[in-house]
């Protein structure tokens, strides 16, 4: 396991890179399929990190919690390196409920996890539906529990979507998140 703090070239204010991706449903994913939303949540994520499991009901509650937020969980790792990262397992974390996102896609390409600038796990970017696409107005941390057994005191994301989707300014300042390295396929 190696400790990543997350530095991203997206800057507030960018679009948010599109994506084609299969989730664990069936179902074939990409921007517009969460256009009804007025935020977006986008997750690189896996299912081995501890970093990344411990923040799964955190993601869940804010899944359940706001009807006006997609929370899209994307799992990019080298699943022939990281077995526990495959697309079987990714479906068995959603059928036995551990993950209850709005979706849970796979990037086996990595060009999506390329493509935001995503280096750890979990890695989130939350977007604003302006009516012409998604745009980026807070890339930080889900909470400030920054080791996987800390115990959570602020949850900034809750206080970000909040504000988002009240047509707020968001009230926390943006702060890295940190986890596990996104397991990239050697070339």
């Amino acid at each position: 396991m190696v400790l990543q703090e997350s530095d991203s070239e997206l800057t507030l204010g960018d679009e948010a890179p599109d994506f084609e991706l299969p989730g664990t449903d069936g179902e074939t994913y990409s921007l517009s399929s969460f256009g009804d939303s007025d935020a977006l949540l986008v997750v690189f994520t896996c299912n081995h990190c501890p970093y990344a499991k411990a923040k799964f009901e955190e993601l869940n509650t804010l899944t359940e919690s706001y009807d006006d937020l997609a929370v899209v969980g994307i799992n990019p790792n080298d699943a022939e390196a990281y077995p526990d990262d495959s697309f079987e397992r990714m479906e068995e974390l959603v059928e036995d409920g551990t993950i209850r996102y709005t979706a849970y896609l796979r990037d086996e390409s990595q060009d999506v996890a390329r493509a935001y600038g995503a280096v750890c796990t979990p890695d989130p970017f939350l977007f604003e539906n302006t009516g012409d696409g998604f745009e980026l107005v807070f890339h930080s941390r889900i909470d400030d529990a920054m080791n996987p057994d800390a115990e959570v005191s602020v949850y900034e994301m809750r206080e970000a979507v909040e504000a988002v989707l009240a047509g707020e300014e968001i009230p926390v300042d943006e702060t890295p998140s940190q986890g596990c390295s996104i397991k990239w396929v050697e070339q």
